[in-house]
């Protein structure tokens, strides 16, 4: 087999044939900013559990390691999207809807949470949108079952 019907898995992964949306730039920072959050809510928990005198200190050190972890996910996947990876938008589009249902909650809140709640929810749909744009589509090397080159693909494995 020659390396051109089989190609590597770097080659395949990305598609460098021009420059990178606004949408998919868009999306990643969305990503990232996200990640970033978990990740300093996570810090913040995790030291008060800490330093600080929380009601039970064990489970603050475990939230704050949990939320640590969980920030992995969009942080990830945001560098993903930036370096044009098929396997990014997954991970994203996950992270995405798993965010919805804690806005929903905030949102519930009788208090200060509401305005998170909303921002969080404004960000979620606002990735979502962009992630599943064709334009990022095309952008990340994803065909659509039944299109054009989606046959041709096949047609080579």
């Amino acid at each position: 087999m020659t390396s051109e019907q089989n190609p590597s898995p770097d080659a395949a992964a990305t598609t460098d044939d021009g420059p990178r949306p606004g949408r998919l730039t868009a999306a990643a920072a969305l990503a990232g900013l996200e990640g970033a959050a978990l990740l300093v809510g996570g810090v913040y928990m995790l030291v008060m559990g800490l330093a600080g005198h929380p009601d039970d200190p064990e489970q603050a050190v475990t939230g704050g390691v949990t939320l640590a972890v969980l920030a992995l996910l969009p942080l990830i996947a945001a560098r993903g999207l930036l370096k044009r990876r098929g396997w990014s938008r997954g991970p994203a589009i996950i992270t995405q809807v798993m965010a919805l249902p804690v806005a929903y909650t905030l949102l519930q809140a009788d208090s200060v949470m509401i305005p998170g709640g909303i921002a969080l929810a404004v960000v979620a749909v606002t990735a979502l949108v962009l992630l599943v744009n064709p334009a990022t589509t095309r952008a990340l090397g994803i065909t659509t079952p039944g299109a054009p080159g989606a046959v041709q693909k096949q047609n080579q494995k």
